[in-house]
């Protein structure tokens, strides 16, 4: 890591809020869902899908999550009524998950639901590893009533390939595949990039080869480079399988893949939780937080 990024990075936590909040703007939506419907239709009218996170996430109260599951049902009808081309992600600590798994599966039952009754899909995300079990089991107690969701599957994991084939078997076959953010032990999780991009490739060529739809979410040039060729190899449709990013990462090579004539979806995260989800970010791609950093001070000092 660049000495000066880490040092960025390290000091985030002491900037003041504000500060902060200029150097996330363009990971995060704003506070206020207006704010995250007028960045779903600018990334609608340039031909890309989008999905609408509601931040927050580790909560201590069953009340927290009953707001967060209300607040994620007003999104849901906010896409229907907007006409957006959107679907939305949820966090299952968000939702009570480490209070009560069968309290969070309710929870999420009903956000499902709302989902469905209005022709939209949820995507469950996937945290620590501490939560890969009950999340998988959530999702699995879902799918038995609801075939309108799909899960997020970290392919640093070592487990990672069993769970998609276990749950393939199941004939669950929706997925988002992601390198991983969170930081675990080597004894369950890939450390070296060579062996995380080997592990990647091998599930999305799994998953693909199980007519499972994939979401490649990847703002890995390699990773893009390598998928395209699998797909080209498998002679996939474009309804087979889409690419999704982060707002604000990468958003030339975002452009390059729609011009390549492949279909994407941006992450779009909102709400008043965006402080630690920005320091969450910055600590991920300390490159990012350097540059940001520097080019604030640039236009100051004009």
């Amino acid at each position: 890591m660049n000495p000066f990024n880490k040092l960025v990075v390290a000091a985030v936590p002491f900037v003041p809020k504000p500060i902060v909040r200029k150097f996330a703007s363009r990971y995060i939506a704003g506070e206020e869902i207006s704010g995250a419907v007028a960045v779903v239709k600018k990334l609608n009218s340039q031909g890309m899908m989008a999905t609408l996170d509601v931040l927050g996430e580790s909560i201590s109260h069953r009340n927290e999550a009953t707001q967060a599951a209300d607040l994620i049902v007003e999104v849901i009808k906010t896409i229907e009524k907007e006409k957006l081309d959107s679907n939305v992600s949820i966090k299952l600590t968000q939702l009570g998950l480490k209070l009560d798994k069968h309290f969070c599966f309710e929870t999420v039952r009903s956000i499902v639901q709302a989902a469905k009754e209005r022709n939209n899909f949820v995507r469950i995300d996937m945290e620590d590893s501490t939560c890969t079990d009950d999340t998988i089991w959530v999702y699995t107690q879902i799918r038995k009533q609801f075939d309108n969701a799909g899960i997020v599957l970290q392919a640093y994991l070592h487990r990672t390939e069993h769970d998609a084939v276990s749950m393939m078997n199941e004939g669950l076959k929706n997925f988002r595949l992601c390198k991983g953010i969170y930081i675990e032990p080597a004894e369950i999780a890939f450390k070296e990039k060579r062996e995380i991009n080997n592990n990647f490739m091998r599930v999305v060529e799994t998953m693909l080869k199980e007519k499972a739809y994939v979401g490649i979410a990847t703002h890995d040039r390699e990773l893009v480079e390598s998928s395209y060729k699998l797909i080209k190899a498998m002679n996939l449709q474009k309804h087979e399988y889409e690419f999704q990013m982060l707002l604000g990462v990468q958003p030339e090579l975002r452009s390059r893949i729609l011009k390549d004539g492949h279909r994407i979806r941006v992450y779009v995260p909102f709400g008043k939780q965006w402080y630690r989800y920005s320091i969450r970010r910055f600590k991920e791609n300390p490159n990012v937080a350097g540059q940001v950093f520097k080019s604030l001070f640039s236009r100051n000092s004009r």
